[in-house]
Order: structure tokens, then sequence, then C-alpha cells
């Protein structure tokens, strides 16, 4: 049996240490990215895990769950950034950032444990490769979106896939983690 909220709090917490320590050498400058280039650096990370995956190799080292946990911590950025609007310059304190870094996670979690009910926790049974697939798709949807203005006629905006997107970046880590 599994103790899923657990191991998303064991995640999440590596998540957050890394986004308060960059907060340290560089303040709230992610502050500065509109979505568009927000979802560039996912693209990035995702993109890498991908070549990672095919190849085996990364020249640079990044590692698969790096670029995970910076999937988590741009998805929170993407969801601060949608709902503030971005700044020309640093507008908010670490610790403010830190708060609000806290309420898009603990919403991820919600979201997820009413996912869970409802699915049953498929994504155990879904390939590491798989869920990478999955994160492309979202980011891939989230870019059209928002070249359209940001209007969606039947589907869920932007939000709700970036919010998918850090808790499909969580269960790959979680799989990571478990093995």
């Amino acid at each position: 049996m599994h103790d899923t909220v657990k191991e998303f709090d064991q995640v999440t917490a590596k998540c957050r240490a890394i986004f308060t320590d960059k907060m340290q050498d560089y303040g709230a400058s992610w502050r500065i990215f509109r979505l568009h280039g927000i979802t560039d650096q996912l693209y990035i990370k995702v993109c890498n895990i991908r070549q990672r995956q095919e190849t085996g190799v990364s020249l640079v080292g990044d590692d698969i769950e790096g670029n995970l946990r910076a999937i988590v911590n741009y998805g929170v950025m993407a969801i601060i950034q949608d709902r503030k609007g971005y700044a020309d310059n640093v507008d908010i304190s670490n610790e403010d950032a830190a708060r609000l870094y806290d309420e898009v996670i603990n919403e991820a979690k919600e979201l997820m444990l009413r996912k869970n009910h409802d699915y049953g926790e498929a994504w155990r049974e879904m390939s590491k490769e798989g869920i990478v697939d999955m994160i492309l798709a979202k980011i891939i949807r989230i870019k059209t979106i928002l070249e359209h203005g940001g209007t969606t006629i039947a589907s869920e905006g932007v939000e709700g896939n970036y919010f998918d997107i850090i808790n499909y970046a969580i269960f790959d880590l979680i799989h990571y983690e478990s093995k």
C-alpha cells in the first residue's frame, strides 16, 4: 500500500528547498518571466529529459530528477505569474514568494488527491517515458492556448495544464525515488 501524501510531501520538500536556495542566490528574479518565457523553460527541461531517456547520455551533466524538480518549480512559478502577472523587476520578497509557492503546492496536492480518488492512482502504472510525454503534451497545449491569447473554447485553460504538469513531474519523481 502506498502513502501517496507522504511521498508527495517528500518530493515537494526537495523541490521547495531548491526553490528557496535559488531565491537566496537570485531573489525572485523569475518574476520577470512572461508566460511564454516560463513555458519555454518548461519545454527546455522536458526536451532534455526526453533526450536523456532516448540516449542515456547528458553532455552537460543534467540528470532527469533534477530536471523534473525544475519542472515542478517552473510550473509553480507559472501559476504565480498567471495569477499575478509578470513584473519588470523583483517585486516580492523571498518570504512572500515562498508563501505563494506553498499555496500553489497545496492546491496541486488537493487536485492530486481528487484525481487519485477518481482515477485510482493510474499514474503508478504509467511508464516514466509516458509521464514525460504527458508533460510535453501539456506544454504544447499551453503554447497553443497562449498563441490564441489565452482563451479556450472547450478546454481547461493554462492554469489547469500547469497544475497537471506539476503533478505529473511529482509522480515521476515518486517513481524515481521508490526504485
